[in-house]
């Protein structure tokens, strides 16, 4: 039973069914943006209903870029190129920081002052990892105490740079490479560990010539950008809390048609055949530059693993289903270097903790992790999703092998990223 902001969670005795997992999160915040200053009209099949990604298409509405939902359930931008307009107020993120960081790249080449803000966990996320950068590239910045939101930017001309973040992050690679598209000359992104790539595939699929070697992509300033019509893939993000949930119950099917199989995010799949489950693919394209295929899981005995350096960076979203789920496996599961994790819309290590020991778990936390053994019995408890969609549906997962009912607290938190997540889970939960 799902209410406005609770939760119930039954035990189940397997999970069988298909999922079309919503379209996916991190390629949809990318798309409107790019759309938004591109030349012609843009229109994107499957693209994310996230509460995240209606505050991306909020916040390039705020900026004269008209958008629009189809018939047939398709979004469609009407680029305007260069002639993006100085917002009337203050632009709403709401809980993204997909949002303030990658547009904040975007706002700092534009001719005119712009500010972000976002709700109370959003407000509490690092920002001096952006602003870092975009201050060497010429545009002042300013923000709260200790570099949190609300951001404060005046854009202008930027200059090339050529920036090595401490942190590996997507979100500010991206920054700086839609920043870099305003630039005098060309700007590398030199990360310390490979992340996921998929600003420079959606850069290319709008036109824009971008250079990979390594771990540094680079971009030319000056380049235009011209509208396209893509299908988003499914999120594979989404797609972990359906894959654990297989995992859970041996001789459990579940098929995911048409996820996303880009290669710098589907280490999780290789992660978890080492832990034990069966994951076959099939039917896999390629989308504008990205793969995508169908994805089976089977449900077998599941061994447990550590997640520690490149792995952890890779499987920073799906840390948190995996820990929910990890007194099930046979060795338990340990999370190492995973501090970003206590940053993010919760201390993600804080939360999981503090719920699988409502539920008996034995679990001992780290300043940069967990370790968490395996061969444990839970109980359903009454938990709290720390206003963290990640937190939220994770433990849903964790609560359909519980001895009883489970409560989520919160449990509207999961539209921030998946709106429609309880109502799926429910109709493969047998």
């Amino acid at each position: 039973m799902v209410t406005d902001t609770t939760a119930s969670v039954r035990p189940a005795r397997a999970v069988n069914g298909v999922v079309r997992i919503p379209g996916d999160k991190s390629i949809s915040h990318r798309y409107a943006m790019l759309a938004a200053i591109a030349e012609g009209t843009s229109r994107f099949q499957n693209f994310s209903a996230a509460r995240d990604c209606e505050s991306t298409l909020g916040c390039v509405g705020a900026m004269g870029v008209e958008w629009r939902r189809t018939e047939h359930g398709a979004i469609e931008v009407v680029g305007v190129g260069r002639q993006l307009k100085a917002p009337a107020q203050a632009l709403d993120c709401g809980n993204s920081g997909s949002t303030m960081r990658m547009l904040s790249g975007i706002l700092a080449g534009q001719p005119f002052a712009s500010e972000l803000f976002g709700d109370e966990s959003l407000s509490r996320r690092p920002m001096a990892r952006i602003m870092k950068p975009l201050t060497e590239m010429g545009a002042k910045i300013s923000s709260s105490e200790g570099g949190r939101p609300p951001l404060k930017i005046q854009g202008g001309p930027l200059k090339a740079i050529h920036y090595k973040p401490e942190v590996a992050s997507a979100q500010v690679k991206s920054c700086v490479l839609f920043a870099g598209l305003f630039g005098d000359g060309e700007t590398t992104v030199e990360e310390p560990i490979r992340t996921r790539d998929h600003g420079e595939i959606a850069l290319r699929a709008f036109g824009a010539e971008v250079e990979r070697s390594g771990n540094a992509a680079r971009i030319r300033g000056g380049q235009r950008l011209h509208a396209i019509e893509a299908l988003v893939p499914g999120d594979l993000s989404s797609a972990a809390f359906f894959l654990c949930a297989a995992a859970l119950f041996p001789g459990s099917a579940v098929t995911l048609p048409g996820i996303l199989m880009n290669p710098t995010r589907a280490r999780l799949l290789d992660i978890l055949i080492q832990m034990g489950l069966k994951i076959s693919v099939a039917q896999l394209e390629e989308h504008h530059g990205e793969l995508v295929g169908t994805v089976e899981a089977c449900g077998a005995a599941w061994k447990g693993g550590t997640i520690s350096g490149a792995d952890t960076a890779a499987l920073i979203d799906e840390i948190p289903v995996l820990a929910a789920v990890a007194p099930y496996t046979e060795n338990g599961i340990e999370v190492r270097d995973a501090t970003e994790l206590r940053v993010k819309e919760s201390d993600r290590i804080a939360a999981c903790a503090t719920n699988l020991r409502k539920m008996g778990a034995e679990v001992e936390e780290r300043p940069d992790g967990m370790r968490i053994p395996g061969g444990q019995r839970l109980h359903g408890a009454e938990l709290d999703s720390f206003g963290d969609h990640r937190i939220a549906m994770a433990f849903a997962v964790a609560a359909l092998r519980a001895e009883s009912e489970t409560t989520i607290l919160g449990a509207d938190a999961a539209g921030v990223s998946y709106p429609t997540f309880f109502e799926d889970l429910r109709k493969i939960a047998k």
